[in-house]
């Protein structure tokens, strides 16, 4: 069961590491486009709203594979 929860959180781990890099580097996407990029509120459409909410999902089950393991390790 601990190397099941291990192995998860490894795999999420990476997958949110990929996510936020990802998001880092699609941030100067929009000036290809002419767009203004230099707000802090831009709406986020197509990927950029999947990158966003895929990131906050695997940093819920991040913390919720975090706490589980603690509490199981006690």
């Amino acid at each position: 069961m601990n190397n099941l929860l291990d192995i998860a959180l490894i795999i999420t781990s990476l997958g949110l590491i990929i996510s936020v890099i990802l998001q880092s580097k699609g941030a100067g996407l929009g000036g290809l486009t002419g767009a203004d990029t230099g707000g802090v509120f831009t709406a986020r459409r197509g990927i950029e709203r999947v990158l966003f909410w895929v990131t906050i999902v695997l940093s819920v089950v991040f913390f919720a594979l975090v706490i589980t393991i603690i509490l199981i390790g006690r």
